[in-house]
């Protein structure tokens, strides 16, 4: 059984609390238990986690990288958070690691602040998701199955 790797980047570990009007009122253990029951739906196993630390998330992708070459992981989901619009960093991991990789955001980013507008992310995504709620790690999943032939 291959693995969806979800990764929550900084300030993901307040949802329900941070600006609920915006990210909703779901906590990350809700999205948790969101994630387990999409991954269950496909055959996947799920392997979720979160970090407020960019050096740590660009460890995580260089393993799934590897992971991924070996034939047990499917791909990643990453919700980066702010580093989607400042870390070259990840871009460059998300490349040098040769991963399948979806870029989730929970709002739809490009009907706010323009500062969000911009995503270094996104030139090394597979795809990239927003707007949907906290259901977008769901069909994030999905399509993650659908490109792994879950």
């Amino acid at each position: 059984m291959k693995t969806a790797l979800v990764l929550n980047g900084p300030n993901l570990n307040l949802l329900g609390t941070r600006e609920p009007a915006i990210y909703g009122a779901q906590t990350l253990a809700d999205v948790r238990a969101l994630c387990e029951s999409a991954c269950a739906a496909h055959g996947l196993a799920l392997d979720f986690r979160q970090s407020n630390h960019e050096g740590e998330l660009i460890d995580w992708i260089h393993e799934a990288g590897r992971a991924q070459a070996a034939g047990t992981l499917a791909g990643v989901v990453l919700n980066a958070g702010a580093y989607t619009h400042t870390s070259v960093a990840l871009h460059d991991a998300i490349k040098g690691a040769g991963v399948t990789l979806i870029e989730l955001h929970i709002s739809n980013v490009h009907a706010r602040e323009a500062f969000r507008h911009h995503s270094y992310i996104s030139p090394a995504a597979r795809a990239v998701m927003a707007g949907f709620g906290v259901q977008g790690y769901a069909l994030a999943i999905a399509g993650l199955a659908g490109l792994a032939g879950s």
